[in-house]
This record gives C-alpha cells, structure tokens and sequence, in this order.
C-alpha cells in the first residue's frame, strides 16, 4: 500500500534514518596495518545492491584480472543490511560503495569517512512521467502526485533539488512512498510520475509500450553520486592500497565504457538472472550506466557538485552542523 507524506513528516523519517550513525561515530577507530605491493588485501565491498549489470566494471575488474594484479581480492557485498557508512567508519571495513550525501551526512555526525573516487560522472536520478502529459520541467510537477521508493538516499534527495529548481516544496506536490514499483505505478497511472533511476525503470518502461518523459537532476544542478569511500584511518595508515584499489575500479570502468558487449558477456558470469533476462532491455540498461559513467577525467570528483549536495542538505534540515564539504572527498589517489 503506499504511504502518503506531505512536509515536516518526510524530513523526520530520513533524519531518524541517519540515526544510527551516530553510534558508529563514538567507536574508536582501531588501526590498520599498512600493506605493501606483495601482500594479498582480502578485501569486502558493500555495493547497496542485488547483482545487476550496472556493476559491470566490477565485474570487468575481477574477470580481467585488474584487482589480482594490484594483489586484492575482491567479495562484493550485495546485504542491503548491511551498514556500509557505520562499519567503515568503525574500522570494520576498508572501502564502501556509496553516495555523495551519506558521506556528508556521516561526516556531520564525526564518523571519519572520505570519497576517494568518483565512480557516476551526472546524477543518476530523474522524475519520470509518461510521455505527452506535459510534465517537461520542474514547475510542471506542481499538483501531482509522484511515487517514490522511500525517503532517503539519491531518490529523495533528487526530487528535493528538481523541485527546488522549479521554485516548488513538498507541500506543491503529493508524495507516495511506493517502494520499488516505479514502473508498475506509472504503466498503471496510480500517479502521475515517479522518481527513477536514469538508467533503469525508464528503459523497463519504454520496453512495455510506456515511453516516458524526464526531467533529469543534472540538467539542473550538479551533485555528487555513487563512488569510492574509504576511512581517513586507511588514507593516513594505508594510502598505496587507496590508490591500488582506485586504479582497479577505474580500469574497469575504462573497459566497460570502451567495450559495453565484453562488459555484459563478463557480467552474465556473475549475475545468475542475466540469462534469463530480456538481454535487449538489460544492454540499454548498461548503455544508458555508460553515459553516467562517462566524463573527462574518470575518478574525478567535482568541487561544485560538492558545495551543491551541501546547500541542499541544509535546505532539507539535514544537517545542522557546519562541516567542510572539501575534507569529504579527494581527488589525490587518481592516477
């Protein structure tokens, strides 16, 4: 059933949602040992999701061997229970896949993270409606009713800044929390738009006969999306093994970018429910990750994009603690 969620409501429910981070921040950090160049890193990383082609540089990374010869090994963590941001930031973990705003949020609450890699060049996040019903721009959302998964994370955060690009609040529109039915609620007109991700439920639905149009994050405001973290104690004790598993990734996502057919055939081998997908659907997904993926310098993360996930935290209530965007992120472990 969805859940309908007008202001002050919603910012509770994600603040309450960041909570227990403020636990992980009173864990003293233990040391960690530094590697050399010889010595096998075992290495877990959370990545906030199933198994699914848009990991396709990870992949592409363990099958070409680019993780060996940086002597890591690599376990994916696909738990969605697993608390990424709190275990990093407590020493139980060296890196994380995560998004821009978790690491300024954690760092509000003194858990000592840093992103290290920009992994998405744009935001990933878009509104969606079918097309020709005239939602083309952010005002254009004034009145409706719009599903989104939950209220926290990129989604949320996403809506947040196309509204405020179009002079709108939550209160100029009618939330429902729909979990991850997006493109059932939308083929069924259950409401009139819902908050995607770029490369996914718009590439379903165009598939079922239901074209859509999006108003994208990006067109609007530059904001940091997924990438790299790691703990400011790994980046003091262990920084060879930062810029090792940096090189990796980036290595990977080179491959993915300049060769989509061998990334998805790689992938098939580690995603068991790629065989018996729509293999037409699941390439449009890895070719619209690609455009995401893409930018001048891969790896870089944007001072701009940065300073603008600030302001809209603090526009949300977020944060209310004054903490320095810049000691979030670093661009000195790129190659």
């Amino acid at each position: 059933m969805a859940v309908v969620f007008k202001g002050e409501s919603m910012k509770k429910l994600i603040i309450a949602g960041f909570m227990v981070l403020s636990v992980a921040g009173c864990i003293a950090t233990p040391s960690v040992k530094p590697s050399t160049q010889d010595e096998i890193v075992e290495i877990r990383l959370p990545v906030g999701y199933i198994p699914n082609v848009q990991f396709a540089p990870l992949y592409v990374a363990m099958e070409k061997g680019y993780f060996t010869a940086e002597n890591i090994n690599v376990t994916l963590d696909y738990s969605f229970e697993t608390d990424a941001v709190a275990l990093l930031g407590a020493g139980e973990l060296q890196f994380a896949i995560a998004s821009g705003e978790q690491v300024l949020l954690a760092r509000a609450q003194e858990i000592p993270i840093v992103y290290v890699m920009a992994w998405y060049q744009n935001y990933p996040v878009a509104v969606a409606s079918k097309a020709g019903n005239g939602m083309l721009q952010p005002d254009d959302l004034k009145g409706k009713t719009i599903g989104i998964p939950i209220l926290s994370g990129a989604s949320y955060i996403g809506l947040r800044a196309i509204l405020d690009a179009g002079g709108l609040s939550e209160n100029d529109v009618m939330l429902k929390t729909i979990g991850f039915n997006q493109v059932e609620m939308l083929a069924t007109d259950r409401v009139d738009a819902v908050v995607v991700y770029i490369a996914n439920e718009p590439v379903v639905l165009k598939s079922q006969g239901y074209p859509t149009d999006l108003i994208r994050v990006d067109d609007y405001l530059t904001l940091v999306s997924n990438g790299l973290i790691t703990n400011e104690n790994t980046l003091t004790d262990n920084p060879d093994l930062v810029k090792r598993m940096v090189r990796a990734i980036l290595n990977g996502i080179s491959d993915a970018i300049a060769d989509p057919e061998g990334a998805y055939r790689i992938s098939e081998k580690y995603v068991e429910t790629l065989a018996q997908a729509d293999e037409i659907v699941q390439k449009q997904v890895l070719d619209q990750s690609i455009e995401l993926w893409k930018g001048p310098r891969l790896g870089f993360s944007d001072p701009i994009a940065w300073s603008n996930m600030l302001t809209v935290l603090k526009s949300m209530g977020l944060l209310k603690k004054e903490i320095d965007a810049i000691q979030a992120f670093t661009n000195d472990f790129l190659p």
